[in-house]
């Protein structure tokens, strides 16, 4: 484990404690990846690093590092959007922009973490723009953001950006089954890779117990699209009613059995872990269709994200998929 005590993307994090090191850090810093990769932990991290007294930052044991860890620090300020489009609204960014010109209370640094950022609308975004043109040489901003491209072009050229992956699965599968009372290292091992080493996917999937039922709703999904019955897709889906994060990790588990489709071989590894279904995928749907399907799963991921209403969600799923396969 690195200092920051962050698991996996060992050359990002390698990189960003050697600018803090230095006292490199930049002003502005967005960590771009999906939902659970740990960018708010790793925002915290620094965070902590930075506001940091001891000479190998962060040193665990001075003032600062223990208020850091403890959630306390008055020089690191955190807010999260709720998740919801606009849920960052403007009037909390110019609160913060005022904020920024009072010095640090106790540290080098004033750090503030903007979870969700892209849930700013323009306005926002073009309020916080104007401290990020000219910040105060003590001021820290680091954005977390589920893709930059949400971001306004002028924010994101006044930024340093950074992308986290998936971890590697031995070394997540080893650090789960060390953090998790219900799973060892070979049911963190299997989902890690439905989850494509998204560690805080497969730690949630094994504590609430939902991975086999998003799995089961999956297939159906996949068998009533080679089907010709427009109900039966739209009841696989309906088991999604009253939970959206379960339609989050079905189209990340989805799009690995649509990509273990298109890459089929029989000697292959498969993502999935399915292949009779894959091999039913490969033989009935086009390459063409695979690769349209993969996108609309992107797709219906993002809209899933930012809308609440899983009726109409739902309705858009089931509509998405047929038309991807010409139906």
């Amino acid at each position: 484990m690195n200092k920051l005590d962050f698991i996996g993307n060992t050359r990002v994090v390698e990189q960003l404690g050697c600018l803090i090191d230095s006292k490199r850090f930049p002003h502005a810093l967005i960590i771009e990846g999906e939902h659970g990769l740990g960018k708010k932990t790793l925002a915290r991290r620094l965070a902590g690093a930075l506001v940091c007294r001891g000479d190998n930052k962060p040193c665990g044991e001075c003032r600062q590092c223990r208020k850091a860890e403890q959630g306390i620090h008055p020089d690191i300020i955190e807010h999260i959007a709720e998740g919801g489009s606009n849920s960052f609204h403007v009037d909390v960014v110019r609160n913060i922009v005022n904020d920024a010109f009072m010095c640090p209370n106790e540290a080098e640094y004033k750090v503030y973490i903007l979870g969700n950022a892209e849930c700013m609308n323009a306005s926002a975004q073009n309020a916080l723009l104007k401290i990020l043109e000219e910040p105060p040489e003590y001021v820290i901003f680091i954005m977390t953001v589920s893709s930059k491209s949400m971001l306004l072009e002028t924010v994101l050229s006044r930024s340093v950006v950074v992308s986290l992956e998936g971890v590697d699965i031995k070394e997540g599968s080893q650090y789960i089954a060390a953090h998790s009372e219900s799973a060892d290292i070979a049911s963190a091992a299997r989902q890690l890779e439905t989850f494509n080493g998204n560690i805080g996917k497969a730690l949630g999937s094994l504590q609430n117990g939902r991975v086999s039922e998003i799995t089961d709703i999956c297939l159906n999904v996949c068998s009533a699209l080679v089907g010709d019955s427009e109900y039966s897709l739209l009841t696989a889906c309906s088991a999604f009613q009253n939970d959206r994060q379960s339609i989050i990790l079905a189209m990340d588990f989805l799009k690995n059995i649509f990509r273990d489709a298109l890459v089929y071989k029989p000697s292959a590894d498969l993502i999935s872990g399915q292949t009779e279904t894959v091999t039913m995928l490969k033989n009935r749907i086009t390459r063409q269709k695979l690769i349209d399907l993969i996108a609309i799963c992107d797709k219906l991921k993002e809209m899933a994200i930012k809308n609440s209403n899983n009726s109409l969600l739902i309705t858009k799923i089931c509509y998405s998929l047929r038309q991807a396969i010409g139906r």
